[in-house]
Order: C-alpha cells, then structure tokens, then sequence
C-alpha cells in the first residue's frame, strides 16, 4: 500500500497532500520536530519528533520505501529517500530522481560555499499558485504510475 511521508516544517503543500490522500485513501505522515495544527483526518498521522539535527529526516528516510512517496525540500532527504527506492517530489512539483538527485547535491553545496565565503544570505523563490499546481500534478501522476506498477 502507496504511502506518503511530508517533511512537515515549513511545507506548504500539506492541505494539498491531505486532498489528494483523501481522494485515494491513502495514508499521510507529517513529520516534524514542532508542534502542528491538528490534522483530524483518520488517514493523516502527525508525528513530532525530539528536536535536533536531521531527526525528523531519519524518520522518514528509515520508512519511506520503494511503494512511498516522499515530500520535501531538502535535497539529502530526497537522495536517501531515492535509496530506498521511494519516489521524491519537491513542494514545487519537481520529481527528484536517480538521474538528478546528484547535480541538485552538487548545487545544493556550491550555493552554500558561496554564501559562507562571501558572507551573503540568498532567498528562495516566493511559493506561487503556479507552484501548487505543478505539485497538486506531479503527485497525481506519481501516485497514479505507483497503482499501475502494483497492478502490473
């Protein structure tokens, strides 16, 4: 059965994942490591983890599997996740994959170089509605390509 594991903090498509788990009746885990407004959906289950560096990735990474998907930002929780076989999407819609996982990791340490060594902070790109469409599809798709595969 297709799960899906959300990197809670600062995710803005949870109210998406919730509707589109609903629709399939599939069951959602919200980790974080900070209290959240209460979900009362039977298929959304919060989990609150001790704070600390990377506890709530482990969660996740250490259950997410090759019939999951999982939903984050953070681009070493995606490559873990991909370890595992599971299927990655970014808040944004975009698929993490085997095939970039590595230059988004290779980005993802130059633009940190580059901060620490000029001392210079850079910002993301504002959320846009365009943004929660691209997602609200890409997790249908990916949804729809796991039930066909377990079909098959």
């Amino acid at each position: 059965m297709i799960q899906i594991y959300v990197d809670g903090d600062a995710c803005p498509v949870k109210d998406e994942v919730e509707k589109v788990a609903e629709r399939h009746g599939l069951t959602v885990f919200i980790v974080s490591n900070a209290g959240m407004r209460p979900r009362r959906h039977p298929l959304i289950q919060q989990i609150v983890v001790p704070e600390g560096p990377d506890v709530a990735d482990d969660w996740i990474a250490e259950r997410a599997t090759a019939n999951d998907i999982a939903i984050t930002a953070d681009i070493p929780l995606a490559g873990r996740c991909l370890e595992n076989g599971a299927k990655v999407i970014g808040p944004t819609g975009k698929v993490f994959s085997e095939e970039n996982i590595g230059m988004a990791l290779g980005m993802r340490e130059l633009k940190q170089h580059l901060r620490e060594s000029n001392n210079t902070q850079t910002y993301n790109a504002g959320f846009t509605a365009r943004d929660r469409s691209q997602f609200l599809n890409t997790l249908e798709n990916e949804i729809q390509a796991l039930k066909r595969r377990d079909t098959e």
